[in-house]
C-alpha cells in the first residue's frame, strides 16, 4: 500500500488552519514549484502534490473525510456492518452526525462553505520579455492581456438593466436543497446545492443582455506596470486585483506577470554583479595601458598594470545593476585575456626576436615557418 501523504504537511499549515490560510499557501507554494518557472529536478512532482493537497483541503466535505479516514474518499470498507449501532443525530465519528457520515458515502451533503458566499475570481499569469538593459534599469509600461471582468451593462448582477435578481423561489435564498437519497439503510435526506439559483440565492428572470446572467463579459483590459530595477529571469511581480472578476461580489484575483530577460552580447550577469571580458594585446598587458571599459552605464576608464597577466580580474565599483529594490548597485568584474599576436609582419618578427635575445631566451621557430629567416639572421646564417 502506498503512503498516504500528509496535505497539510504538504501545504505547510497546521491542521485546524482555515480556509483563508490554506489558499494563501497554496498561492505561494504552486507559484513556486510552477513548472513554468521551477526547472529544479523534483519541482513538477512537487507541483502536483500541492495541487492535490489544495483539492481536498479547500473542499470542506473532502476535508472531513481526510480528517476523520486519512483519505479525501472516505473509509474503504464497512468491516461487515459494524460500527453503526448507537448513532444519533450528533453523535458517532466525531460528533459530525448521522446525515453528515452518510452524506461522506453516498456524495451530496453539507458543506461548512456557502455556496453564496463572496467567491474572489481567479489568477492570471502573464509573461513579459525584457532586453538586459530593460532589466538592469527597470522600466515603464502598459501591457494588454484578456480577462473575465464584471459586466458593466448590469454592474455583475447577471439582471436586465431596470430589474433586479430575486429571492430563488426552490431554495428561499439560501442557496440549498433537501434531497432524498437512497442508501442500503433506507431513504435519507442530504443538502446540496441548488439546481435553479446554483448557489446564489437569486434568481434572476430576465436576464442581462450583455451576460446572459453569469455577470461576467470579456474584455481586453491595458495596465500600467512599472518594472523595478534589477529584475531578474524567472522572478515574478504581483499585481492585486488584476485578475479574473470574482463571483457573487467577491473581488477580483490578482495577475502575476512572469519575467524573461534576454540575454546581453557583451555582459553577463549574476544579481547585482556584471561580468565583462576584455581582451587586450601583449604590449598593453606587459607595458600596461589606460583604456576605455564598456559598462552598462557606459565607458569608464581603467587602469591596466605593466605586468598584466591573462585572467586578471578587476573590479569596477558601482558599475553593476542595481540591486533589487535596494537603494545600492553592484559591481562590474572585469576579467582581462591577452590576445597571441597572429599573422606578424617582418618589424613585429624582428622586434619579438629582438626582445627575446634581450631576454636571454633563445627561440627557435617551428621549422619552415617565416620565422626561419629571423633565426637564420640572428644566428649569423
Amino acid at each position: 500500500m502506498a503512503e498516504q501523504k500528509d496535505y497539510y504537511d504538504i501545504l505547510g499549515v497546521s491542521r485546524d488552519a482555515d480556509d483563508d490560510t490554506i489558499r494563501k499557501a497554496f498561492r505561494q507554494l504552486s507559484k513556486k514549484y510552477h513548472p513554468d518557472i521551477n526547472h529544479e529536478a523534483g519541482a513538477e512532482q512537487k507541483f502536483k502534490d500541492i495541487n492535490e493537497a489544495y483539492q481536498v483541503l479547500s473542499d470542506a466535505q473532502k476535508r472531513a473525510a481526510y480528517d476523520q479516514y486519512g483519505s479525501a474518499d472516505g473509509p474503504q470498507g464497512f468491516g461487515g456492518g459494524q460500527g453503526f449501532s448507537g448513532f444519533s443525530n450528533g453523535g458517532g465519528f466525531g460528533g459530525g452526525g448521522f446525515d453528515d457520515i452518510f452524506s461522506q458515502f453516498f456524495g451530496g451533503g453539507t458543506t461548512q462553505q456557502r455556496p453564496n458566499a463572496p467567491r474572489q475570481g481567479a489568477d492570471l499569469q502573464y509573461r513579459m520579455d525584457l532586453t538586459f538593459e530593460e532589466a538592469v534599469f527597470g522600466k515603464e509600461t502598459k501591457i494588454s492581456y484578456d480577462r473575465e471582468a464584471q459586466c458593466q451593462t448590469c454592474g455583475g448582477s447577471g439582471a436586465k438593466p431596470g430589474t433586479s435578481p430575486v429571492t430563488c423561489s426552490k431554495c428561499r435564498g439560501t442557496g440549498y436543497i433537501e434531497v432524498q437519497r437512497n442508501t442500503p439503510l433506507g431513504a435519507m435526506m442530504t443538502r446540496q446545492v441548488c439546481d435553479v439559483c446554483n448557489g446564489t440565492g437569486k434568481e434572476i428572470k430576465e436576464k442581462c443582455p450583455t451576460c446572459h446572467g453569469t455577470g461576467h463579459q470579456n474584455e481586453r483590459h491595458t495596465i500600467d506596470v512599472k518594472v523595478d530595477a534589477g529584475i531578474e529571469d524567472g522572478q515574478q511581480m504581483v499585481l492585486r486585483g488584476a485578475g479574473e472578476a470574482g463571483s457573487n461580489s467577491g473581488s477580483y484575483g490578482d495577475l502575476y506577470i512572469v519575467f524573461r530577460v534576454a540575454p546581453s552580447s557583451k555582459f553577463e550577469r549574476d544579481g547585482s554583479t556584471i561580468y565583462f571580458k576584455l581582451p587586450i594585446s601583449f604590449a598593453q598587458a606587459a607595458l600596461g595601458d589606460q583604456i576605455k571599459v564598456d559598462t552598462v552605464h557606459g565607458p569608464v576608464e581603467m587602469k591596466i598594470p605593466a605586468g598584466t597577466q591573462t585572467n586578471t580580474q578587476f573590479r569596477l565599483r558601482g558599475k553593476g545593476a542595481p540591486k533589487f529594490r535596494q537603494n545600492s548597485t553592484g559591481d562590474q568584474i572585469v576579467t582581462v585575456t591577452v590576445n597571441t599576436p597572429k599573422n606578424l609582419n617582418q618589424k613585429q618578427k624582428d622586434a619579438l626576436m629582438a626582445f627575446a635575445a634581450a631576454s636571454g631566451e633563445d627561440v627557435t621557430p617551428h621549422e619552415g615557418s617565416l620565422f626561419d629567416k629571423v633565426r637564420d639572421a640572428f644566428k649569423g646564417k
